[in-house]
């Protein structure tokens, strides 16, 4: 997964657009979602985010539709338990297994709400996910002032969570291979051993770094290499346009209902 996003996150259509104004675009967005009353805002900006993605950025429908999923699956759920569980002006009530549950319409609304601000706060997450480098996220965080300490260490936590990552799917595949969960007791035996050489090999790679950047004349800052993709006035003029309407229909929609 990793592979692919960083293969479409450097040959994505938009992929010359200053990564600051696409992370103006995307944060933006965010918190228009957030903090919106209505669910109209957060549905308008997940229906032109994925235009954005899937049209503009030319982004797969089966790669967003696999990233969308797994949010979206914990939205409805938590919604479907709001539905039951809010509310004092009840629609209808039932019973199952002797519990009385009733859907109000206070719970409704609210689950409506949570759901459309998910999936527009998702959306434009994913498309700085999918259109925007880590690299280019460093650099306009260097750039505004962020401590060099975190700044290294979110690089080195990003680039090792996925080595990290390939070295268990490594390890599992080989302990599956030998059956080593072909049941509980033999499960938790494996999990213990994936966990004690998972940590050997974390310091082992932490110990080969040091060397290595040892090596290389470190002398306590890594470099970060700033984009200098150059800002257009129809970029800029687009995205304050688009963010503009997004707010205006955020606050003249902030007291309408779905029910």
């Amino acid at each position: 997964m990793h592979d692919m996003l960083d293969d479409y996150v450097y040959t994505n259509a938009i992929r010359d657009v200053n990564p600051k104004l696409k992370l103006l675009l995307g944060l933006s967005c965010i918190l228009i979602c957030v903090s919106s009353t209505s669910p109209i805002a957060p549905l308008i900006v997940a229906t032109s985010m994925s235009f954005i993605i899937l049209v503009i950025a030319k982004i797969t429908w089966r790669l967003y539709a696999k990233l969308l999923l797994v949010p979206l699956s914990f939205a409805l759920l938590s919604s479907l338990a709001i539905i039951f569980m809010q509310g004092e002006t009840s629609i209808f009530t039932f019973t199952i297994l002797g519990f009385s549950f009733s859907v109000a319409i206070e719970g409704i609304n609210l689950a409506l709400l949570l759901l459309s601000r998910t999936l527009g706060g998702m959306t434009a997450l994913i498309f700085i996910a999918l259109t925007t480098p880590m690299i280019d996220i460093f650099s306009i965080l260097k750039s505004y002032g962020l401590p060099d300490l975190l700044l290294e260490l979110s690089m080195l936590i990003y680039r090792y969570i996925f080595l990290f990552l390939d070295e268990v799917t490594m390890i599992r595949n080989a302990q599956i291979l030998r059956l080593g969960y072909s049941g509980f007791s033999s499960s938790l035996n494996s999990f213990a051993m994936l966990s004690s050489v998972l940590f050997i090999r974390a310091w082992e790679q932490g110990e080969r770094l040091i060397v290595a950047m040892d090596a290389r004349c470190y002398n306590g800052r890594l470099g970060v290499m700033e984009s200098r993709v150059s800002l257009s006035w129809r970029s800029i003029i687009a995205v304050v346009a688009y963010l503009g309407a997004i707010t205006i229909i955020a606050v003249m929609t902030r007291d309408i209902g779905t029910i």
